[in-house]
């Protein structure tokens, strides 16, 4: 590239020869050469025809179209910093063009108005909502200080907390006081806890990523899930995995972020660093008392003179501090670039005076030594250029240059990197000006840790601060205006009463700034994730809540201990981060025993070369395709081979060891084996693996999965989904079901299934409520089955039944005389009276599904108020439904206690009399109306398009009797027939052999 200058005579500017040239503007735009080669002397109108007026108006319209193009530069910026190969930014700057921004969309709020549509409809709730809370660990530092303030503000609303641990900690005593008892969670508790019994789930650290795991098995998705992350840790790492190739490792944590409803993150830098996991559930609550606490900490162990002496300034130098976006300290060479512009007037102003060798000081805070690539020069050439600086400067940056050519002294002009001490930087300032030209979204957290520190700030314009109050207000890109903010500051030299009242406000402020912004934000975001159901009652009115403030009481005296002891602070000091043993951890789990800092690019692709890929699985199966297809040619030819029977000895051994082959094959497995001669079995519900911890083991019990995914392993547990139920193969009536599904699966055919004279049922969630049979229960039961004769239906207790209001007549009546009631679908019956209750369950079920439906469309469930509800629409009402059926047909009701095994009746037969509907529920009316809709269903007369009755079960009636009695008369007779025929042939023809092959 040729670089040619014109000569001092020529320089039509009157310079002093100064070799200032500017950068080409081609098709390149910002692509362009750094150099031009001077233009030729003016010989001819063809090489420059403008002559007079109309050179004048070319050169206008050239200033124009230049200050234009440097308009869209400037705007551009964003897209420069990522292009200089950030690695931070890489991902988020992809496809990022001139002209446009960058921008955080949060996930979006599904209830605009929050619950005040609910709060206008009539609801009979008669528990408080239930959260719980996952907390990473016990120490005390600012994260648990903002998630205490929260926490407690969430109480006042009216939520209960549950709080779980992953480690033990200084703060435990301070939890409990909270939320009570705290339970630990080791590695082999995670499945032992019924999430179900939660209406949401909020975690407040990455390290809680094991808990989270076990909420991505059924039956716990659907559990809402808040994820509160304030470490970067994992996004440092993230770059880091790309330039390794290890997608698996980003596919997993990308996975894991799937699983939270919400992930929540305290500035708008974080979801920008961890957008490579973003899958449109990212969430912004700005608020945090990181920064306070780090000011805080730090002042109470460095001093401002100290400081001041140590980086080479007098206690008389007055230090202005100009930052920019935290976000984009890794290059900011625009930020620096505008600044410069703002400043000009300011350092022409006041650090050319007479004693300005001792009073004012710029600093700049940046990434990198400013100004050191030609790449630089590029981006904010034209920008300097126009005050006058020269290209030696930009490209060199030195700043004796810069600071001779402003005319300002040496040591006025300094910059400092993000990787110093940004604390001491801020403390040891007189003013912080904020002169980036990026838009950012938040507060910046440099300018709250400076107003922790006292210092005043001089900014443009934030809706939090308050111009002259707690700062100044400046507009963007105004010379003018900053003088005049900056001017307000400074009297004689030093700072003005004005200034030290403005620094005295702001650092109250600092102090619980966005406090209450961030209680708020967290109270509506959970009524917007969390589903309520009807049996719990609303929080309370987020407007209700008074306070503003951090927790800052609970924490005094970790405030007085040193800020290294309290956590660890980020390389820039801009941030307070937690060691974050999982993300390491799980590097080595999933990448041994590869060497994650020593693996180089040429180890990566050896192993991917080792790995098998397509091709080879193809080939793989081909080999073994053909290997199987030799083996049945091969056995059929020597089938075809004449062969010696052999000794009779040798015979028979075949004979026993084939009889014996085909036993084994039939042969029960152990569990059922188990279970013979026992009177009982009981059948657990579940669906999904993250159930299994809950299950029982012993041969009293028997697995019943509602999914097929989610059956246990090497287990004889009952499969009702498929050839037993077809009807469950639908999500939709799976769902609407619920367990009852199971128990239709079980009826279908029960005689191939159960031949036992009791039957039992118990969902899988009465172990995860510790109300499950314990070993001297479940001994008392198989002894009171044994010597009990009459019809005995055993049940588990529930607290009540319909809670409904009175005035509903419709349905039939249940005392509320204090005894006992089943619920969790735990009781256990004579198998004869259990086909008696499907009989009268499947037509309940039929008729209740034909009020949500409108010939062949599903309405709205009646029966729900959150999308919960209404997904498991039936589940509530057939849950209980086992207690109208019991308590109406005049069955004998005893209840067992789950842990003594005490057996006490409940609502004893005699005290029924006059309340029990017993001739709607007698054994006559239940079989005629099955018969009746057996025959309808066989004769295709179905009273609506979606009759979910003959799904539910089988379909018998006399008549199916008679035609199976006839179908088995033809098929004996036809078999006689073909007898006769085959007989008569033979004495007809004589016996011929079949043809071999």
């Amino acid at each position: 590239m040729g670089r040619n200058s014109a000569s001092p005579d020529r320089d039509s500017n009157g310079g002093d020869g100064d070799d200032i040239d500017t950068a080409a503007a081609g098709q390149g735009g910002a692509e362009a050469d750094l150099t031009t080669t001077a233009a030729p002397p003016l010989t001819g109108s063809c090489c420059f025809p403008f002559r007079g007026r109309s050179l004048f108006y070319f050169c206008a319209f050239f200033a124009v179209f230049v200050f234009a193009l440097a308009s869209m530069v400037l705007q551009s910026s964003i897209a420069s910093v990522f292009r200089s190969g950030s690695e931070e930014g890489r991902s988020v700057g992809e496809g990022l063009k001139f002209g446009s921004s960058l921008k955080f969309v949060p996930w979006r709020l599904d209830r605009e108005f929050g619950l005040d549509r609910l709060r206008s409809q009539p609801r009979l709730g008669v528990r408080p909502p239930r959260l719980a809370l996952i907390v990473g660990n016990m120490k005390k530092d600012p994260v648990s200080l903002m998630l205490s303030t929260v926490v407690k503000n969430l109480q006042k609303l009216g939520y209960v907390l549950k709080i779980y641990a992953i480690e033990d900690g200084k703060a435990r005593s301070m939890w409990e006081k909270i939320g009570g008892q705290i339970s630990i969670l080791g590695p082999g508790r995670y499945g032992h806890i019924d999430w179900l019994i939660f209406e949401g789930i909020i975690v407040d650290s990455i390290e809680a990523k094991d808990a989270i795991s076990s909420l991505m098995q059924e039956p716990f998705c659907s559990v809402p899930l808040v994820w509160i992350i304030q470490e970067d840790t994992l996004a440092n790492r993230l770059p880091e995995y790309e330039d390794m190739g290890w997608e698996h490792l980003i596919s997993y944590w990308r996975n894991v972020f799937s699983r939270a409803d919400v992930i929540i993150f305290a500035d708008f830098s974080l979801p920008m660093l961890y957008s490579v996991l973003d899958t449109g559930n990212f969430f912004v609550i700005p608020g945090s008392p990181i920064d306070v606490w780090a000011a805080e900490s730090y002042s109470r162990t460095h001093s401002k003179i100290q400081l001041r002496m140590g980086n080479g300034f007098s206690k008389n130098d007055m230090l202005v501090l100009v930052i920019g976006s935290s976000f984009f300290y890794n290059d900011l060479t625009w930020d620096y670039a505008v600044a410069m512009h703002d400043l000009g007037p300011l350092l022409m102003k006041y650090a050319r005076g007479k004693n300005s060798r001792e009073a004012f000081k710029f600093l700049f805070l940046v990434e990198t030594p400013l100004m050191d690539t030609v790449m630089l020069y590029r981006d904010v050439g034209c920008v300097l250029l126009s005050l006058g600086f020269t290209k030696t400067m930009l490209i060199y940056g030195r700043e004796t240059e810069i600071a001779t050519h402003l005319g300002v002294h040496h040591g006025s002009v300094r910059h400092y990197g993000m990787n110093g001490d940004v604390n001491g930087l801020l403390l040891m300032a007189d003013i912080v000006l904020y002169g980036s030209s990026q838009d950012v979204q938040g507060f910046p957290p440099l300018l709250t840790r400076a107003m922790s520190f006292g210092i005043p700030i001089v900014a443009p314009d934030y809706p939090v601060v308050v111009d002259g109050v707690h700062g100044m207000i400046y507009p963007k890109h105004n010379p003018e205006a900053l003088m005049r903010a900056l001017s307000l500051l400074i009297s004689k030299g030093r700072l003005s009463r004005f200034a030290h009242a403005v620094a005295s406000s702001g650092r109250l402020l600092a102090k619980n700034m966005q406090a209450s912004d961030c209680i708020a934000g967290y109270a509506k975001l959970l009524e917007n994730v969390l589903t309520f159901p009807s049996d719990a009652l609303l929080p309370g009115q987020i407007s209700h809540l008074k306070q503003g403030t951090w927790e800052w009481n609970l924490f005094r005296t970790e405030m007085e201990q040193r800020a290294s002891d309290m956590g660890i602070w980020d390389q820039q000091g801009s941030s307070y981060v937690r060691n974050s043993s999982i993300v390491y951890a799980l590097e080595e789990e999933l990448t041994n025993p590869i060497d994650l800092t020593n693996t180089s690019q040429s180890e990566t692709e050896i192993l991917a070369q080792d790995s098998p890929s397509d091709l080879d699985w193809d080939i793989l199966m081909e080999i073994e395709n053909t290997e199987e297809v030799e083996n049945l040619e091969m056995e059929e030819s020597q089938e075809r081979m004449e062969r010696d029977s052999g000794v009779w000895d040798e015979i028979y051994h075949n004979t026993r060891k084939a009889e014996k082959l085909k036993a084994e094959g039939n042969e029960r497995d152990e569990g059922e084996l188990e279970r013979t001669g026992q009177a009982l079995c009981i059948y657990e519900i579940y669906n999904g693996a993250g159930a299994w911890p809950f299950l029982h083991h012993s041969s009293l019990y028997r697995g019943l999965s509602l999914s097929t995914r989610g059956r246990r392993l090497k287990s004889d547990d009952v499969d009702a989904v498929g050839r037993r139920l077809p009807l469950l193969n639908e999500s939709y009536y799976q769902d609407i079901l619920c367990e009852i599904g199971g128990m239709f699966a079980i009826a279908n055919s029960v005689d191939n299934i159960h031949k036992r004279p009791w039957i039992g049922f118990q969902s899988w969630r009465a172990a995860g409520r510790k109300v499950s049979l314990s070993a001297k229960a479940e001994q008392v039961l198989e002894e009171t089955i044994k010597e009990e004769t009459k019809e005995l239906s055993l049940k588990i207790p529930s607290a009540g039944m319909y809670a409904l209001p009175s005035h509903v007549e419709a349905l039939p009546p249940m005392p509320l005389d204090g005894g006992h009631w089943s619920s969790l679908h735990s009781w256990v019956m004579p198998t004869p009276s259990f086909l008696e209750f499907i009989m009268f369950s499947r037509m309940f079920t039929d008729s209740l599904n034909g009020l949500h439906t409108n010939t062949s469309k599903i309405t709205s469930c009646l029966l729900g108020s959150s999308k919960l509800e209404k997904k498991h629409c039936y589940c509530r009402i057939l849950e209980i439904l086992v207690n109208v059926w019991v308590y109406h047909s005049a069955r004998k009701m005893v209840y067992i206690d789950p842990h003594s095994g005490s057996l006490q009746e409940q609502h004893p037969v005699e005290q029924r009399k006059g309340f029990m509907w017993a001739k709607y529920f007698s054994f006559t009316l239940l079989k005629s109306m099955d018969e009746e809709h057996a025959e309808a269903a066989d004769d295709d007369d179905h009273p609506s398009e979606m009759w979910l009755w003959p799904l539910l079960g089988e379909v018998y009636w006399q008549g199916v009797y008679e035609r199976e009695r006839e179908e088995r008369y033809r098929l004996k007779m036809d078999k006689k027939r073909k007898t006769r025929e085959r007989l008569f042939d033979r004495m007809k023809h004589g016996y011929r052999q079949k043809s071999i092959g």
